[in-house]
This record gives structure tokens, C-alpha cells and sequence, in this order.
């Protein structure tokens, strides 16, 4: 009997029921409540925050403490610039969450071989990260450089910039990290004014002197997809935006999304000797199709997947696929930033690299993607790849390593 059938039936039966009670003088609503709805049949509000249900789908559950193989984790943040106005990072002075004891305790445990802090500064400020981590731990630490943003609209400044890329090299910079500052909130006058253009040519001698010194440019350019959407009830990060409205980035003067990643993978065609690393999955990691096209059509492009596995584990097979064609273009990457607790995918420790080798090494279905009672980027789980062996090795270490050209 089909679905339709087996209703209907149940339908004309109770219907029969309830024509009988009346032939019979049985008043049907005196004769108490109806067996098969339960009581307490009236609607009760809840709160979409208070809503944490515990899911009664029994599936395997893996505990994976250390990684199959040594890690290098390409996103990190151990420091950073002090002063920052309207978005943008002024200035040389540092500070630093966490002490590289504690670092370096949790990379033990878990079998993390190095991680790279991407927000070095510039200036004094990077010469004091580097002596902090990179030089009195070799090997387990290494530190990026940012560009000068207070100087970007001074005379001069694509030789100045171009210089400061040489400069920090030498100080034992091994990258350039650019964060989501340009295309969204500098600004012609540094913090005032019309939006910089992310292709601007003014950075041109930037890109080029990264590409010229072989170091890789590590780039956030922009955010997830329902971040330049209206904050409304079709908005599937709407808890997360509506906690944090000023992570919007709908309306006022900021271009669309798709318009920065094209600025920028017109930067990366345009200086093909210079490696990038297009952070957070390409920063779309809910089109791996698109990605895929621009992997394609950009051989110096790379990426790594920091808080973002609650894009990649809800199209495991979709990601599964991803990770095959371009074994030798992804990273591990975290976006590991120590304390905290508004971005419970990011706050470094034990737990939050647990989830990322489950991810990688499991084939566990409908897990947490973050240590967090309220899933924080989105009200669902993931599911793990299960990558094979010989994947596994390149994105936790060999295609960093290659990049950075370090010993393994």
C-alpha cells in the first residue's frame, strides 16, 4: 500500500470510528483525549538560542588525539598589531595571547611540527615576533610579515612597500600575510575615504618583490557568502550575524562579493612568479566548483581550509572529490587563534585540532565541526573524508614544506 494509500485509509477508518460513536450516542470530544496525539498538544515558543538538540542518529564516533603525520599548520595567529581604527592595523607595537610555552604543549600533543604565525606586523614589531618564536624555537615556529597600511596613501609608497617586503625578509620573514583590510576596509585615506581597490596597482611592486624573495603571499580576501546578504530569515548564518551585525558586509559601500574575488585573481594572473595562498578554502568554500575554476586557470594559486570545515564536511563527497584532483594545492590551515570564545571553530587547543584530523582521517558521519553546545558558523554537522595515506602526507606537511621550501 503506498504512502497516500496507507493515509487515506487511516483517514476513512477514523472517520468511520468517529461516525459510529455518534450512531452509538458517544459524544467522541466527552470521550477523553485522542491515544494517538499526546498531551500537552499546544504550541510552546523556544528561542532559536536556547534550541540545542541532541541528535538520536547512532554512528560511529573516532577520537583521533594526534595526527597520522607531522603537521604544519599554515594559519595561525600568535600576534598582534595593537592598534587598529576602522578595521585597518596601524602601527608597529605587538601584543601576544599566548606565551610560546603553551604553544609549543598543545603542538606536542598533538603532533603539530610547526605553525606559522601569519600576523607578524612589520617593522620593530616584526623583528620582536620573530626573536620571540621563529628564532628561539627554530623550527617550530615561523612568522609572517603585513603590509604598511598607514602608509599606503603617501607618496612613494609601491617603492616603500616593495622595499619593506626586502627589508622583512631579512629579518627572517618567510611570508606576507594580507587580511581582508584590503578590498574592505582600507580606505584612500588609510581609514577614510572610497574603498581601495584589491587589484590596485600601486601594490604591484608588492606582489613582485614576494615573488622575487620566494615567499608565498597568504591572502583573506573575503568572507562567507552569507556575510554580504541581508541579516533576514532566509540568511543561514543569521544567528551568527545577528550576535554580530558589524560582520556584515551587505549594503553601504562594499562591493559584492564575487567583485573581490575576481580583483584578486586578477593579482594573482597578473604576477605569476609570486605563490599565493588563498586562505579559507579559496574564500568560497561553498562553491568548490568555482575554486576548482580558479585552480585551473591559476597555477600559482593555493589553499588551506581554516574554519572551514563546516563548509567542506557538509559535501564530504563533493570535498572528497576536491581533495583528490588538488592533493598538491591544499594545506592545513586553522586560523588558530589562542583563548577566547566568540569563535569557538578558531580558539586554539587539543579539541580543535581533534576535529581537523577526524575531518581529514574518518569517514565518521555527522560530527561537530566546533568545540562549541550551538554549532557557531551554522545549524548543522559534518562528516569526515577518510583521504588515503599518500593525500594525508601533503596536506598536513609536504605541500607546506614544498612552499616554503622546508626540510622535512
Amino acid at each position: 500500500m503506498g504512502l497516500w494509500n496507507r493515509r487515506q485509509w487511516l483517514r476513512n477508518a477514523g472517520a468511520a470510528v468517529m461516525g459510529s460513536q455518534v450512531a452509538a450516542g458517544i459524544n467522541p470530544a466527552a470521550a477523553g483525549p485522542n491515544p494517538v496525539t499526546p498531551p500537552g498538544q499546544s504550541k510552546k515558543p523556544l528561542d532559536l538560542g536556547d534550541f540545542q538538540p541532541r541528535s538520536m542518529l547512532h554512528v560511529t564516533a573516532t577520537k583521533v588525539l594526534q595526527a597520522k603525520f607531522p603537521v604544519i599548520d599554515v594559519h595561525t595567529h600568535l600576534s598582534f598589531q595593537v592598534q587598529h581604527q576602522n578595521g585597518v592595523g596601524l602601527g608597529e607595537k605587538m601584543i601576544y595571547p599566548m606565551p610560546p610555552g603553551e604553544a609549543l604543549a598543545v603542538m606536542d600533543r598533538k603532533n603539530i611540527r610547526t605553525m606559522i604565525d601569519l600576523t607578524g606586523g612589520h617593522g620593530q614589531g616584526l623583528e620582536e615576533v620573530v626573536e620571540k618564536w621563529q628564532k628561539a624555537y627554530p623550527g617550530r615556529f615561523l612568522v609572517f610579515t603585513e603590509p604598511w597600511w598607514e602608509q599606503s596613501n603617501q607618496p612613494g609608497y609601491p617603492q616603500f612597500q616593495a622595499d619593506a617586503i626586502e627589508r622583512a625578509h631579512k629579518s627572517g620573514a618567510r611570508g606576507l600575510k594580507v587580511v581582508k583590510t584590503l578590498g574592505l576596509y582600507l580606505r584612500e585615506n588609510v581609514t577614510t575615504g572610497s574603498l581601495v581597490k584589491l587589484d590596485d596597482p600601486r601594490f604591484d611592486p608588492m606582489w613582485e618583490a614576494c615573488g622575487a624573495l620566494k615567499m608565498p603571499v597568504a591572502i583573506h580576501t573575503a568572507d562567507p557568502d552569507a556575510f554580504f546578504l541581508p541579516i533576514d530569515r532566509f540568511n543561514e548564518r543569521f544567528e551568527e550575524l545577528n550576535n554580530h551585525p558589524d560582520w556584515s558586509f551587505y549594503g553601504r559601500d562594499f562591493p559584492p562579493k564575487m567583485d573581490l574575488l575576481e580583483a584578486r585573481n586578477r593579482v594573482f594572473a597578473r604576477h605569476p612568479k609570486t605563490q599565493f595562498i588563498a586562505l579559507h578554502v579559496g574564500n568560497r568554500g561553498e562553491d568548490l566548483g568555482y575554486v576548482a575554476q580558479c585552480l585551473d586557470r591559476l597555477p600559482n594559486m593555493h589553499v588551506e581550509m581554516g574554519a572551514r570545515l563546516n563548509e567542506l564536511g557538509r559535501q564530504p563527497r563533493a570535498a572528497r572529490k576536491f581533495f583528490e584532483k588538488y592533493q598538491d594545492r591544499i594545506m592545513l590551515g586553522t586560523d588558530a587563534v589562542p583563548h577566547g570564545k566568540e569563535t569557538p571553530q578558531q580558539i586554539f587547543g587539543d579539541e580543535l585540532y581533534e576535529i581537523y584530523y577526524r575531518f581529514l582521517e574518518t569517514e565518521d558521519e555527522y560530527f561537530d565541526y566546533a568545540p562549541a553546545p550551538i554549532p557557531p558558523q551554522g545549524r548543522w554537522r559534518i562528516s569526515g573524508l577518510g583521504l588515503p595515506d599518500q593525500i594525508l602526507r601533503k596536506v598536513y606537511n609536504e605541500n607546506a614544506a614544498r612552499l616554503l621550501n622546508l626540510a622535512m
